[in-house]
């Protein structure tokens, strides 16, 4: 016992706290988790309620379009099948949340393959207007199909996920936390445990080039549109149980639009990048509704603040914050905080441009 204490310990001083980015998630998730203790307001946990399940909508197009290269534009098209499967599934037949939010998630899995089949013969341009294209006729078939799915109202009277807001909170919260470690584990190209991560970054840097390799790239895009999806429609779920409704504004090109946005923001292909996006953007766009901005008003300050974002840190906010405080070693390629100036593991110099100049 005292064996494995001891080797608990040195990975948390020598790797977890070593490493200034994962403190800060560290913090931020603990920082989560305490909240409710300092606040029962019901806005301001409804807020990072969504807030949290809106993170792992964005990291979940982070799969498919930073770590794949595979740009959906139709990604609320997840989103939105999940929500009204879980509505359909809880109004007509009873089911209880924790039935509905998995199969919600598998739900959006076969749109994923749906979407995917079809659009793995294209590339680029093309790839995204197929996509586009989705969301749009799944619109279609709800007004067509108004007696079953509501349409344009859409359905309410979904079970809430717990009788407490922040029961609530605290699911969702603990969700997020295991979706977005899953969906880190399974983009990592340095994972030893899953290597799927590496082949999607050789599939988005030169798809043709790894085809050449002996990958098979068909099958692996084919897997990151399916779990794009499953997350997604995970996140679409708990919307559907956390506002008790699922209407056609969950299928909205808009909705789709604000996952890039969010995703870019932060920083493309760090899963970390869109939950950074969200927890800022979106309570920023909530405190605005408060003081009646219009929605152009809110939507233009977003826009602003995007530009500001791809003019002085092109590759997304955390990026810009990482490379501020962590430094790779150039020899074992192990992490560092910034200021130290020998790698804690190899013990090479890690500002040796700095030096030589």
């Amino acid at each position: 016992m005292s064996g494995i204490l001891f080797w608990i310990r040195k990975w948390v001083e020598g790797e977890l706290l070593a490493i200034p980015g994962r403190l800060i998630a560290i913090f931020f998730f603990l920082l989560l988790f305490l909240v409710p203790l300092f606040t029962k307001n019901a806005y301001f946990l409804d807020t990072l309620t969504l807030a949290a399940l809106f993170a792992i909508y964005a990291a979940s197009w982070d799969v498919l379009a930073g770590f794949t290269g595979q740009i959906n534009l139709g990604h609320a098209a997840f989103f939105g099948v999940a929500a009204y499967t879980v509505a359909l599934l809880n109004i007509h037949f009873g089911l209880m949340p924790w039935l509905t939010i998995p199969i919600g998630g598998m739900s959006a899995v076969i749109i994923g393959f749906i979407v995917g089949l079809p659009a793995l013969r294209l590339r680029g341009i093309y790839l995204s207007l197929v996509t586009l294209g989705f969301p749009i006729i799944l619109s279609g078939v709800i007004v067509f199909f108004a007696g079953l799915t509501g349409g344009e109202f859409g359905l309410s009277g979904i079970d809430h996920l717990s009788e407490s807001k922040v029961v609530d909170y605290y699911i969702v919260f603990v969700v997020m936390f295991v979706s977005l470690f899953l969906m880190y584990k399974f983009t990592d190209a340095e994972s030893k445990v899953i290597r799927v991560g590496v082949i999607l970054h050789a599939i988005r840097e030169d798809e043709i080039t790894a085809r050449k390799s002996g990958i098979n790239t068909t099958k692996y895009k084919l897997l990151a549109f399916g779990m794009s999806g499953f997350f997604a429609g995970i996140a679409g779920s708990l919307y559907a149980h956390t506002i008790r409704n699922a209407g056609p504004s969950t299928l909205e090109l808009l909705f789709s639009f604000q996952a890039i946005l969010w995703t870019i923001f932060g920083g493309m292909a760090t899963i970390y990048g869109p939950v950074t996006g969200v927890f800022i953007l979106y309570p920023l766009i909530e405190f605005l509704r408060i003081y009646e901005m219009g929605e152009y008003v809110r939507f233009i300050l977003m826009a602003l603040m995007l530009i500001v974002i791809l003019l002085f840190m092109p590759e997304g906010l955390t990026i810009w914050v990482r490379d501020k405080i962590e430094v790779k070693c150039p020899r074992c390629k192990l992490t560092n905080i910034i200021i130290k100036q020998s790698c804690r593991a190899c013990g090479a110099p890690l500002h040796l441009n700095k030096h030589l100049n």
